[in-house]
This record gives C-alpha cells, sequence and structure tokens, in this order.
C-alpha cells in the first residue's frame, strides 16, 4: 500500500492540537471561551453570596440565588475584559492566550465582557433596588480595575473592594430581596467584618499575582502567607453573638432587651435574677426562668446569647470545631505554594501560588460563614471545593 507523501490533511471543519489528535472547531471554540473565562474559578464565586447571607444572620432564599447569578456573570464579564485589556502584552508574555493565539477576536470578548455586565445587573435588578445598586457599584470597580487601575498601585485594594462588594451583594440581596426577610436576621452592616477578611485575602493574592508573568518576587508570597495565617486565626474564633445551630446566628429571643426593675413582672415581663442566684438554671426564679443574657452581677454575659427557656435550641459544640477545622483548611490550601513561590520566585510557582489563592477562598468563605453561626451553609459552600479542583485540572484559574 503506498502512504501519500506530506502531512495528512484534516477534514474540513476539523483541526488538530499540538499533539496530534482532530479536535472539532466547535469543541476548540469551547475550549478557547473557557480559558478565557476562566471557568475553573467559578466555583470560588457562589461562597460569596452564600457567606453574605450567613453574616446577615439568615438562611439562602431566593434573592440570594439572584446575587449567586449577578456575581457570576460580573466574574465572567472581568475575565473577558481583563484579556481585551491586556491583549498587547499577553501578544508578549502570554501568547498562547486565546485573544493573542487569534482563537477569539479582541471584539468577541468585549461584546462578552458587556453582555455578562447587563445580565449580571439584570439579575441583582430582579433581587430589589439595594442589591441593584451595589451590583452596579461592584460592577463599575471590575471595569475601572481592568480599563484603568490594574497596573497601578491601587490594583490590589481595588481588587478587595470587589470581592468584598460581591459578598455584601449577597448580604443585601438576601435582608431585602423579600418582605419580611430580615426577621430573625441581622442588618446588613452586620456582614462588614466578613466582607473585610474577605477583602484582606484578596489583596493577598492580588498582589501576589502582580508577578506571575515574570516572577521574581519573594517579598509578596512571603506577605500574603503572612496574611493567610493572620486571617486564619482571626477566622477561627467564632463571632460574638453567633449562636450554633441557629441560622440567625442569635437564640430566639435574645436579641430583644427584656425590662428589668421593680415593674417588669407587672407588666409581664420577665422577672429579674436575684443577686447570687445561679444564671441559666431553670428555678433560679420561683414559678419562672432565668433573666437571658443577664449575669447574676447584672452584666451581659461574655459568651453568645443563648435561650434556656422550655424547647429552647441548645448551643451544640459543633460550630466552633466546624469552624477551627475550616480555618485551618483555609490556612493550608495556599501556604505551601507561597512558601515554593517566595523560596523560588519564577514564573510557574508564583502562577501556582496565585491558584492557590483562588482555591483558599472556598474554605475561607465556608469559614466565614460557620464563624456567623451557619455551619450548615458553611459544609454547603466547602462542597463547591471538589469542583474548583477539578475545574483546576482543565483549564487554568490563571
Amino acid at each position: 500500500m503506498r502512504l501519500p507523501r506530506g502531512p495528512v490533511r484534516a477534514p474540513r471543519g476539523v483541526r488538530r492540537e499540538p499533539g496530534g489528535g482532530p479536535v472539532s472547531r466547535a469543541s476548540g471554540r469551547a475550549a478557547a471561551w473557557a480559558e478565557l473565562l476562566r471557568v475553573s474559578a467559578l466555583a470560588t464565586v457562589p461562597g460569596d453570596a452564600l457567606a453574605g447571607a450567613a453574616a446577615a444572620g439568615l438562611r439562602p432564599n431566593r434573592s440570594t440565588l439572584l446575587a449567586i447569578g449577578s456575581s457570576l456573570c460580573l466574574y465572567e464579564a472581568g475575565m473577558a475584559l481583563n484579556d481585551w485589556a491586556d491583549r498587547a502584552e499577553d501578544a508578549v508574555d502570554r501568547p498562547h492566550r486565546p485573544l493573542p493565539s487569534g482563537r477569539i477576536t479582541p471584539r468577541a470578548a468585549l461584546a462578552a465582557s458587556a453582555a455578562l455586565t447587563a445580565a449580571g445587573l439584570t439579575f441583582a435588578a430582579r433581587a430589589g433596588r439595594p442589591a441593584l445598586a451595589t451590583a452596579t457599584a461592584l460592577a463599575a470597580t471590575v471595569w475601572f480595575y481592568d480599563l484603568h487601575l490594574k497596573h497601578t498601585p491601587a490594583a490590589p485594594a481595588t481588587m478587595a473592594t470587589a470581592r468584598a462588594l460581591n459578598l455584601l451583594l449577597g448580604t443585601i440581596a438576601t435582608t431585602t430581596g423579600r418582605p419580611g426577610a430580615r426577621r430573625g436576621g441581622r442588618p446588613p452592616v452586620a456582614a462588614l467584618p466578613s466582607a473585610a477578611l474577605l477583602g484582606a485575602h484578596t489583596y493577598a493574592v492580588t498582589a501576589v499575582s502582580r508577578h506571575e508573568a515574570q516572577g521574581g518576587s519573594t517579598r509578596a508570597p512571603l506577605l500574603a502567607l503572612a496574611t493567610t495565617v493572620a486571617l486564619a486565626a482571626v477566622t477561627s474564633r467564632p463571632r460574638t453573638g453567633a449562636a450554633t445551630g441557629n441560622p440567625g446566628g442569635a437564640a430566639p429571643g435574645a436579641h430583644r432587651s427584656p425590662a428589668v426593675g421593680p415593674g417588669a413582672a407587672r407588666a409581664g415581663g420577665p422577672k429579674a435574677v436575684p443577686v447570687g442566684a445561679p444564671v441559666g438554671v431553670p428555678g433560679a426564679v420561683p414559678g419562672g426562668r432565668a433573666l437571658v443574657g443577664h449575669s447574676s452581677a447584672g452584666h451581659a454575659p461574655s459568651g453568645p446569647p443563648a435561650d434556656i427557656g422550655p424547647g429552647g435550641p441548645i448551643a451544640a459544640p459543633i460550630g466552633p470545631l466546624v469552624t477551627a477545622a475550616l480555618a485551618v483548611a483555609y490556612a493550608r490550601t495556599p501556604a505551601a505554594s507561597l512558601l515554593h513561590a517566595a523560596l523560588n520566585p519564577s514564573p510557574p510557582l508564583t502562577q501556582r501560588s496565585v491558584g492557590a489563592g483562588i482555591r483558599a477562598l472556598i474554605p475561607l468563605q465556608a469559614a466565614l460563614a460557620a464563624r456567623a453561626g451557619a455551619p450548615g451553609t458553611a459544609l454547603l459552600v466547602l462542597g463547591l471545593a471538589p469542583l474548583a479542583r477539578a475545574l483546576a485540572r482543565k483549564v487554568s484559574p490563571t
């Protein structure tokens, strides 16, 4: 049998990968878009809104899902816009990227970014005007970062602001999206500490990512490692007032200040506990129960409030244990990669440390939810980690 001379041509509509295997044009285009949009990092996005709902002391609801949809669209809009803005730089440092390699045109990337931004704002609008206002601020931050601030000293702070706004979007959508949604929960301002912790992690990872193309920075990975350890230490401590096992973070009725004074009993309020009576023991007051939230000396206890009356939830130790375990998991996720990047600041190791820092967002979000008194939500968020790892094997998150 006579063999044809020269390379074998692939059928029309089929191209060959560098390894020689034929790949359909449609699947090759899908792979290019997956690489442009960095779909492997998508699993790190829903946890922002879920942690925001937990910080508000509420279970996720329909408005939380709308906030997640908005966050996913705005995140992907930022990814497409990022490569559009960096197409000249990537042509030198990363010629294999979808835009410089010609697999996706710059015009298509810009159009996708605009369409995804519009979709994100539409999702937020369905969650209410406050959520739309927050999503608009988030979209403006993303666009301003990609087009103007990415290569300035303000870049890490801008990215930290975007992540913090993403968590607050979940909080505001959950608390204001439906009438009566805040019943038993906390005001949206209660989510600010969680947003600040998430922003601090994002700041550290962004500072490292600024050196992923050329490498050469030892200081940035070391600072990021120190930040990770500090954040893990803070997050491992349960938040004051977050009762374990109650998504509202406080026992029913514990947020109301009972009347105390001579007329309290006549007014139908709880009886005051005499000085020296054991607090939290039913029967400390004859015919009644101990006054919740006050010690025998009349001062508020340092621990979280708890309803110790008949039928009230009993704070279980599982909440603090889950919080501590998740904080440790968060610290371990990027620690080794950051240390390697500090010892050998080459581009591959720096990029690997950035990818680990992105994946560490999931256990951090879970730890923040557990710290706010929602271990169930925390475990739900943690369930996204295997998906993130599986996607990262196929598409780089950086």
